[in-house]
């Protein structure tokens, strides 16, 4: 198992972790979270003879905390510069949440030729704010809220938001565990 950092054209430090041979499954994140959120399953598709490949995106877990790129066109470019420097081929793409766009991206511009399939787990449509144009949105309240609860208790905010609506424990009959 090993673990290592590449750096992209603009410099920004992208933290990956890769093990095992085979066939490679490459594990995108969703907001806030890191490559390591995968662990589990990593573990378990490692077990059955498959490569496993998570990395931190930028501005998250161990990757330069920039504040620019902070896109799609940019995450998916950033996938690209891992993907060549470990020269991908045939790869699983598994996203969840802001993974699944960023596998969408990078698969549409640039690694059709390098992928075998794309998973998108509960994905980021293109458009979340509610607007003019996307009425079914989100309102940006609920947006800034996020912001301002991440800023004012990084520690808090990781435990409310799970325990709450991000797993659906907030739904009636939810069982909820201390874990």
């Amino acid at each position: 198992m090993s673990s290592s950092m590449i750096t992209t054209k603009d410099g920004t430090q992208i933290y990956y972790k890769d093990w095992g041979t085979g066939q490679p499954l490459v594990f995108h994140h969703g907001w806030p979270l890191s490559g390591d959120d995968w662990d589990a399953q990593m573990m378990f598709f490692l077990s059955k003879g498959y490569r496993v490949i998570a990395h931190d995106r930028r501005g998250h877990g161990r990757s330069s905390q920039v504040d620019t790129g902070n896109e799609m066109d940019t995450y998916a470019a950033d996938v690209a510069a891992l993907v060549a420097h470990l020269d991908l081929r045939n790869a699983v793409h598994i996203g969840h949440s802001t993974g699944g766009g960023e596998v969408t991206r990078y698969v549409a511009r640039r690694g059709a030729e390098r992928v075998a399939k794309a998973v998108l787990i509960g994905a980021v449509p293109p458009i979340m704010v509610k607007s003019a144009k996307n009425p079914g949105g989100t309102p940006i309240e609920v947006f800034d809220g996020l912001r301002a609860a991440l800023l004012a208790n990084r520690a808090q905010f990781f435990r409310d938001l799970p325990s709450g609506p991000f797993y659906g424990f907030n739904r009636p009959g939810a069982k909820v565990s201390q874990g």
